[in-house]
């Protein structure tokens, strides 16, 4: 059996859908994996060879979120039609041959894995990695960029409605004209078409639960999470092992506006607590603003091996990040600074296991009250408690899952 994974994002879209296929793997199923040329290392790594979709992510993702990008020529609609159609030609090529396509990531890249699926005739699936991505009468949607949602209107129903719109008129044009050109027929709700009726919610049920009843049939599986055996660095391990644990900070594959502020915002908030800062790069560039020798920077590490040793998390808030500060036990902060990362900083407060930092950018102040939180005694009791909840299977359920799913649904060989 043979299986397509198209992941178009960040870090945190692509590295469940690597837990997902080396459990796909386990039970004898090939698997080829479609996203941005960044993380062809992160893929390379655990022997998964990368078709890339497009230009490297990462600098774009840059510019946008600091403000940096020049003015584009383009309109929406041509760039949607642009990702569209390198999705579209990346994916079609590798699909061929395989049973099932699993996608996830922005609404174009999905659309397009979806037409590819239609069109071999094979089963699809989309994943989501947080409740509130999917509608549902219990949450409200996210608000899109340029499009906030009214504030006299508090039916979650009638803002998903709303939310079906906004997608419909950011995407439905170029969706189906792209379905066209390749001999599809049009869609008349572009959200429900991406988000079929039965999508995959790779999240724990106690982090992140779905909430019943529900318009969806959701296939909650628990997070998708990449085993890692990957020792620590010999000069991680020594700075450890130097002193009391210290507060870990980084914001992963998001950057951040004036990182050279936030970082010393966060280093003299940690040092006013009385730990040492383990100072992690990322797509932010983080960087130390002095030579103390109490701040250590890292890069790429095993976050699994890693935050079971420190007293703190400091981070963005993303799906993975949090999933995994919070089955090591280790407390949160917080500091979310698009997407479902404002979701995931409120379920850290609500379940008592760390702080939501108000608003993207940290001062000394915020980050001080935020750390008083989550290194108090209390806090790290809670965490670790709700660590020995956190189920450890999602990705080997859902592999089981989607490989019976395509036993049942995929066409039967002609003799």
């Amino acid at each position: 059996m043979r299986v397509l994974l198209m992941a178009y994002g960040s870090r945190g879209d692509v590295e469940p859908m690597v837990g997902l296929a080396l459990s796909l793997r386990a039970l004898g199923a090939e698997v080829r994996v479609c996203a941005p040329p960044d993380f062809a290392e992160l893929l390379g790594g655990v022997g998964l060879p990368l078709t890339p979709v497009g230009e490297p992510l990462r600098p774009v993702v840059k510019a946008v979120v600091t403000g940096t990008a020049p003015p584009k020529a383009e309109g929406l609609a041509q760039r949607v039609t642009a990702l569209l159609t390198t999705a579209y030609d990346a994916i079609a090529p590798v699909a061929e041959g395989c049973d099932a396509v699993v996608a996830t990531g922005l609404v174009p890249a999905v659309a397009a894995a979806r037409s590819v699926a239609e069109q071999l005739g094979i089963p699809f699936r989309t994943v989501a990695y947080f409740p509130a991505y999917l509608p549902s009468p219990h949450h409200p949607p996210l608000p899109w960029p340029g499009r906030p949602l009214p504030q006299d209107v508090t039916d979650n129903r009638v803002l998903w409605d709303l939310n079906a719109e906004s997608l419909n008129a950011l995407f439905g044009g170029a969706v189906n004209a792209h379905r066209a050109s390749i001999g599809l027929s049009p869609v008349d709700d572009v959200r429900d078409h991406v988000l079929t009726g039965r999508p995959l919610l790779a999240a724990d049920a106690v982090l992140s639960p779905w909430p019943e009843p529900s318009d969806l049939d959701v296939v909650q599986t628990g997070a998708w999470i990449r085993p890692d055996e990957r020792p620590l660095p010999a000069g991680l391990e020594a700075f450890l092992d130097a002193g009391e644990p210290p507060v870990y900070v980084g914001f992963g594959s998001i950057p951040v506006r004036e990182a050279e502020d936030v970082t010393r915002a966060v280093v003299e908030a940690v040092r006013a607590q009385g730990r040492r800062v383990l100072l992690s790069r990322g797509w932010a560039d983080l960087e130390p603003t002095d030579d103390k020798d109490d701040v250590h920077v890292i890069g790429e590490v095993n976050q699994q091996a890693l935050f079971g040793r420190v007293a703190a998390v400091v981070h963005h808030g993303g799906a993975g990040t949090t999933t995994t500060a919070a089955r090591a036990g280790a407390p949160q902060v917080v500091v979310p600074q698009l997407a479902d990362q404002p979701y995931w900083a409120a379920r850290v407060a609500e379940l008592g296991i760390g702080a939501a930092h108000d608003g993207p950018t940290p001062t000394f102040e915020s980050l001080s009250a935020a750390l008083g939180t989550a290194l108090a005694p209390g806090t790290r009791t809670r965490a670790e408690a709700v660590a020995d909840s956190i189920r450890t299977d999602g990705a080997a359920t859902a592999a089981k899952l989607l490989l019976d799913a395509i036993g049942r649904e995929r066409p039967p060989v002609s003799a």
